[in-house]
């Protein structure tokens, strides 16, 4: 008897996720369809990756155009593609430097290598710790684990990396935390979207940037679920009147393939040196085209519109039957709910939509420019599972 991808999944797969019972088997823009000729209203956006839904025009032009001429290329070579990206992201954020590499951990691990470097150098070697929130998350590499600030994600393999101090969204404990300890960085979620959909308070963003400026710590940015325009912004830190020393960001940008990026500005872009840092499939063609496609798309006109939804969705939800609290920014949206989030998800999903979670909350991640029609329904039905 033939087995099912269900059954192979589960028996030949590491258990690392907790899968909903659904076999992808297509899609088109926000619409997903299963295996079973099932269609969706795709909500959670593949956790915020498909930034333009799925088959995105100009986004698979651009793919299918890059797999005629060459899908990789050693970083010993020059490549197009990557360095068109490059400028395009320095362009449009005023930074210097980029390096490229495979996932948002990734750059997140490349933008710790460098504060220590730059703090090593401008300041001594004692000062290693980097400052980040309780509630963030940062990926799952031993580093980039070591400085997310939930231990229960942390349970079973240390030892960590040493060197990561955390506190809350607190201005006070920031000053005190300065104060006792040898920092080389300010490692930041605007939006902590795994630990919830929290965005972090303006005033304790405020305090952090003033406080790096003042005592060169740098400050880095971790925009790689708040990046790419979910926030209404082409980046989250741009909401917050604020400049980061680094900035790292992944998921969107690739718009479907792995890619992630971490940008260094004025004082950063000349820390890592030759040799000192690498990624063998960071800066490959492929991804970059995709990456540049989907960043030409991320305008004025679809920024707005961002807002836009993002208003009709608070508005809609606000007060509801069964609704108890909306957080976040953009189309980065905590629903947290009376009934249990699994139960929603599971009456969403045989209502026609799918949606994910972040803790005990529903996490909204839509494409950007999911048509008014789906995205109304799909708020409707959102609001039916949770009465």
């Amino acid at each position: 008897m033939k087995k099912s991808i269900i059954d192979i999944t589960e028996n030949r797969l590491a258990k690392t996720y907790a899968k909903f019972p659904i076999e992808v088997a297509d899609g088109y823009g926000s619409t997903v369809l299963s295996a079973d000729g099932k269609e969706y209203i795709d909500l959670g956006g593949g956790c915020g990756v498909n930034i333009l839904g799925m088959k995105n025009k100009m986004w698979l032009d651009a793919v299918e155009a890059q797999l005629r001429r060459t899908a990789f290329c050693s970083n010993l070579f020059y490549n197009a593609p990557a360095a068109l990206l490059a400028e395009q992201l320095c362009v449009r954020t005023k930074m210097q430097r980029v390096f490229f590499s495979n996932s948002g951990a990734e750059a997140n691990e490349t933008a710790i290598k460098a504060a220590r470097k730059y703090a090593s150098e401008k300041k001594g070697a004692e000062f290693t710790d980097i400052i980040t929130l309780k509630m963030s998350f940062h990926g799952r590499t031993v580093t980039a684990l070591s400085a997310t600030g939930q231990p229960d994600m942390q349970c079973g393999f240390a030892p960590l990396t040493a060197g990561f101090y955390y506190i809350d969204d607190d201005e006070e404990q920031l000053r005190q935390a300065l104060s006792d300890r040898k920092v080389a960085a300010i490692m930041i979620e605007l939006i902590r979207g795994e630990g919830g959909v929290l965005p972090a308070s303006r005033g304790f963003i405020r305090a952090a940037a003033q406080a790096a400026k003042k005592d060169d710590i740098l400050l880095i940015v971790d925009e790689v679920q708040t990046g790419v325009g979910r926030c209404g912004a082409l980046f989250g830190y741009e909401k917050y009147d604020i400049i980061p020393d680094i900035i790292t960001t992944a998921k969107g940008l690739g718009g479907g393939l792995p890619i992630g990026a971490t940008i260094f500005g004025e004082k950063t872009c000349d820390i890592l040196q030759k040799g000192q840092h690498g990624s063998t499939f960071g800066s490959n063609p492929l991804s970059c085209a995709a990456a540049s496609a989907v960043l030409k798309q991320i305008d004025d006109e679809l920024l707005n519109e961002v807002n836009k939804k993002s208003e009709y969705i608070f508005s809609r939800l606000q007060g509801q039957n069964g609704i108890k609290s909306i957080s976040g920014m953009g189309l980065m949206i905590g629903v947290e709910t009376e009934k249990n989030a699994d139960e929603v998800l599971d009456c969403c999903i045989k209502n026609g939509v799918v949606a994910i979670k972040a803790k005990h909350k529903i996490r909204l991640l839509p494409a950007l420019n999911i048509p008014w029609e789906q995205l109304k329904q799909a708020i409707d039905i959102l609001i039916y599972a949770c009465k």
